[in-house]
């Protein structure tokens, strides 16, 4: 739109009685030629008027109208582009099928913004009733209504429904509208590039049998993971095939690890990956009860070190790479360096953040690493990033992208997850599919996550995670390394538990595009500090 074009508009807008639609630059395509109409004034009880905005100075010369242009003249036709424009859109008008009854009162009016008129003036396609100069503005409005209300009064008059349906038919229907999922999976495609970019990292590493990966939320760190252990068993990385344990804490994660790297021919991929618990299991040490702290700590490690120790080299492995290494017990580090085939040279490979110990150990493994840092955020959105980004490692450089703003839901504790539950239907309403959405609470299981996990047990409760039929509901200590492009967090508990902090920044980073978070804001205070409350807008 010309700036004489927007002020003309605005006057328009200001003097036309209330009602009345003025709508700006409509284009229509005409079987000849294409049409643009500068304004359309759609007018209740009187009548529907083309505008033809002329700016700059407008003057005729031997019956032909000419308008400055830069330092130059140029030929045109206002009053002529004024009816043309005109019966296209009536035509395009009456052609759709909301248009009802005989045919409405149309006219057309030309104004020259920047030329003043004579009141006398008069030419045989143009009278004067159906052109303004820059000297008629102060009553545009006016004579613009006068247009059909007077002079040309033809058809039938509209009213408030025809006003409604005309605005309909002139901007289109059956418009694609945004799609928040496809949006999605365009960043997702960046996000993936970004990170695809950082296995870098592993060819210049390639000589190094010990390394630690430290990263934040977001990192990308899961990512590396997989590609390594790929690369290791595959033998792309050095020429040769290595056999390869990947192992992890969490049962999702274990399950989404497995996903990506047990495909493909048997002798390029890791020959185990699972949680350390079905590490264990593989050389016949049972699982401990869950209510047995203790033996998950000591007894059950120490097992599976006696045991692995006794292997033959055939069945131990030239590396081993941990994911949520942050998630082990002191004593369980030395089972996996005893299941190497050399415990000096072979491959020990960890994939830490700190900031996401929300388990209530404390383990570091008794050799040395070399360390490595991924400082950006590359899988969430700008706006979840700036938002855990004071519960995350310093330093850390957000590349994800911008997304919709993280919204928060004030509730009382009690009442957060019948809230959270509304929610869901709010990323329906949206657009996501159910395939992309995860109710995640960092108190109370949710009702839905318990049936499932008593119904369909561990395996089965964790493969819904793929399913394309439901959401998933599940709880930030076993949705650790995983993620879904909306995410509703319940804040269900009151803040007082030992390392709240941490899971509520996991609870946080685990949406990688939309983030609606529920909860007590004095808990969220009390839990994450004023700067995260200040930027979830509390």
């Amino acid at each position: 739109m010309t700036t004489s074009e927007k002020e003309v508009w605005r006057l328009l807008v200001d003097q036309l009685p209330d009602g009345c639609v003025v709508l700006a630059n409509l284009r229509v395509c005409g079987e000849e030629r294409d049409h643009e109409a500068d304004l359309v004034c759609l007018m209740p009880g009187n009548g529907i008027v083309v505008v033809e905005v002329k700016g700059n100075r407008v003057w005729v010369e031997d019956d032909q109208w000419y308008q400055k242009w830069g330092g130059s003249s140029r030929w045109i036709d206002p009053v002529d582009q004024a009816a043309r424009t005109m019966y296209a859109l009536r035509d395009y008008a009456e052609g759709d099928f909301r248009h009802g009854g005989p045919r409405l009162c149309w006219s057309r009016h030309v104004v020259l913004a920047h030329t003043a008129l004579e009141q006398d003036f008069a030419m045989p396609e143009c009278p004067r009733w159906q052109i303004s100069g820059s000297n008629d503005l102060g009553d545009l409005g006016a004579r613009i209504w006068e247009t059909t209300a007077s002079h040309r009064p033809f058809g039938r008059i509209p009213d408030a429904d025809d006003v409604d349906a005309l605005q309909e038919i002139l901007t289109g229907r059956y418009l694609p509208s945004r799609d928040v999922v496809t949006e999605a999976e365009d960043r997702a495609l960046e996000a993936d590039r970004l990170t695809a970019e950082q296995a870098m990292l592993l060819q210049v590493t390639r000589l190094l049998n010990r390394v630690e990966i430290r990263g934040g939320a977001g990192s990308g760190k899961t990512v590396l993971a997989i590609r390594q252990a790929s690369d290791l068993a595959s033998g792309r990385l050095t020429g040769e095939r290595r056999r390869v344990a990947v192992v992890c804490y969490s049962i999702g994660l274990s399950r989404h690890l497995r996903r990506h790297l047990l495909r493909g021919t048997k002798a390029d991929r890791p020959v185990f990956v699972g949680t350390f618990e079905e590490f264990g299991n593989r050389f016949g040490v049972r699982s401990p009860g869950r209510e047995e702290s203790e033996r998950w700590e000591h007894d059950f490690p120490a097992e599976v070190a006696e045991r692995v120790s006794t292997l033959d080299e055939a069945d131990r492995f030239d590396a081993i790479v941990v994911d949520e290494a942050q998630d082990f017990a002191d004593h369980w580090w030395p089972a996996l360096l005893l299941a190497l085939k050399d415990e000096e040279a072979g491959g020990l490979y960890a994939y830490s953040d700190e900031r996401q110990r929300i388990f209530p150990r404390f383990g570091r493994p008794p050799i040395q690493f070399v360390p490595l840092v991924l400082d950006h955020n590359l899988r969430n959105t700008r706006q979840i990033a700036e938002a855990f980004l004071p519960l995350a490692p310093t330093g850390m450089d957000i590349r994800g992208g911008d997304g919709p703003e993280v919204t928060f839901v004030a509730a009382p504790t009690a009442e957060a997850l019948d809230a959270a539950d509304d929610q869901v239907d709010t990323l329906f309403d949206e657009g996501w599919r159910p395939v992309d959405i995860a109710l995640i609470t960092m108190g109370k299981r949710h009702p839905v996550q318990e049936e499932r996990q008593a119904s369909l047990g561990q395996d089965g409760y964790w493969r819904s995670f793929w399913s394309e039929d439901d959401i998933f509901y599940g709880h930030v200590l076993g949705f650790k390394g995983m993620e879904r492009p909306a995410v509703v967090l319940c804040v269900n508990e009151d803040g007082d538990r030992d390392r709240s902090a941490e899971r509520f920044y996991v609870g946080l980073s685990r949406a990688t595009d939309r983030l609606i978070v529920v909860g007590d804001p004095a808990v969220v205070r009390r839990i994450a500090g004023a700067d995260v409350a200040r930027r979830l807008g509390l």
